[in-house]
């Protein structure tokens, strides 16, 4: 789980497009399940991305910010405003 504020100058509409290429490593790495990006009513971005373990989600995090580290969405994203966390979920209802 990411949350985030968009770089001066960008939106949060900007950054959702700029995750075209984040969104098609996602679909390839093992483990994905889904991603939702919100928007907070004092505009920061969350930012969810579900693995079915704990593992896949690190190898997947890790190709983000390695592999992807390149991808336009990275001059979206105000850096000093990121809290980025690997988590558990707890429960979930579908």
């Amino acid at each position: 789980m990411t949350t985030l504020r968009p770089a001066s100058g960008f939106t949060a509409r900007d950054f959702v497009e700029a995750n075209a290429d984040i969104d098609a490593y996602l679909r390839r790495t093992p483990g994905f399940l889904w991603r939702h990006i919100a928007e907070t009513d004092d505009g920061r971005i969350i930012d969810i991305v579900a693995y079915d373990s704990l593992a896949h989600a690190r190898a997947g995090a890790a190709g983000i910010t390695g592999e992807m580290a390149d991808a336009p969405v990275h001059a979206t994203i105000d850096h000093s405003s990121v809290d980025w966390q690997l988590t558990t979920t707890l429960h979930h209802l579908a």
